[in-house]
């Protein structure tokens, strides 16, 4: 930790991004147009029951040896929408990037009929013995953003000393999945949710005709509405069954690797409050540090006239520090 300057000065966010809406959707709408990130090339992975993952690549070309950051998206990611923490971490490190893109994300087909907001860990584990056959000289390490941390710590806890990471970052966590929708601003959980149904559920209506409580599904107004009721999409009979498969909470004392995680006071979407229960339990675990900052809302943290994001500069200075 002595080694990364950057938490011993303060987070100044871009003068005219001043508050944690402006930061938002400059992140979302705006700065997301501009990345011109292109990938080397796509691979497309058939999962053991048939499902279809994939995983993109930049810095295919750097020696066998390289670091691995291994990428988990958001809740709606894509290699489109994930091109410029893609680009910082390439450009900070030098190393080599795999995004694993989940199920359903960026037009992959639905061919087994199963969504998960927060990812499988089965299907990770899948997408990361493909990375390791592939680089078997590369040291890996992974980050997870909004979403893509829950998937990150559950793996993290459900291999403990097993896990193929070097080190972690969660990027924006929110912690407790069957809690933490409750404190999204009401604003964005409705557009979150809207977007959901309309590019996971509408789309594919046909693939979900098995689905009981499809009707009351689609029906759905806000993000905790639509959470307690799509666990048959996930592949569960209730609600409880899929809890506790996919609740990063569960299992994140039992995490072995180095983990970083931060957090801003001013996050809509993933509350600073989600933090706040398991803050006992992570002061007590050696492995784990939680980074907090006032502003920089949710995965924007930008900094200076040009709009340069402290969190991934960070991200990267954890990971060169752990090499």
């Amino acid at each position: 930790m002595q080694k990364l300057t950057q938490l011993n000065a303060k987070y100044r966010p871009t003068p005219w991004l001043f508050n944690e809406h402006l930061q938002l959707l400059y992140f979302d709408l705006v700065k997301k147009r501009f990345i011109r990130q292109q990938y080397d090339h796509i691979d497309y992975l058939k999962m053991q029951d048939g499902g279809e993952t994939a995983i993109t690549w930049v810095g295919s070309h750097l020696p066998a040896d390289t670091p691995t950051i291994v990428i988990l998206h958001t809740i709606t990611g894509s290699p489109s929408s994930m091109r410029e923490l893609v680009r910082d971490l390439h450009r900070f490190t030098g190393w080599r990037i795999a995004l694993c893109v989940r199920r359903g994300h960026a037009d992959l087909n639905f061919s087994i009929p199963q969504f998960n907001l927060f990812g499988s860990t089965a299907d990770l584990k899948e997408q990361l013995d493909f990375i390791r056959l592939k680089l078997p000289q590369s040291d890996l390490y992974a980050v997870g953003s909004s979403a893509g941390s829950g998937l990150l710590v559950r793996y993290l806890g459900e291999v403990a000393d097993q896990s193929c990471f070097k080190a972690a970052f969660a990027f924006c966590p929110g912690y407790n999945i069957e809690t933490g929708f409750d404190k999204v601003h009401p604003v964005y959980s409705r557009y979150m949710a809207k977007k959901i149904i309309k590019r996971f559920v509408k789309k594919h209506l046909q693939g979900w005709s098995h689905i009981d409580n499809l009707k009351e599904l689609l029906t759905s107004k806000n993000l905790t509405e639509f959470h307690v009721r799509y666990y048959q999409l996930a592949g569960f009979s209730n609600y409880q069954d899929y809890t506790l498969a996919t609740n990063p909470m569960h299992v994140f004392k039992q995490i072995k690797v180095p983990l970083m995680v931060l957090n801003s006071q001013d996050d809509p979407v993933c509350h600073i409050d989600n933090f706040a229960p398991y803050l006992p339990e992570i002061q007590a675990m050696q492995n784990i540090a939680v980074v907090t900052t006032k502003k920089g809302s949710h995965c924007a943290f930008y900094e200076g006239w040009r709009t340069q994001s402290w969190a991934t500069k960070l991200m990267a200075d954890f990971f060169l520090s752990q090499k």
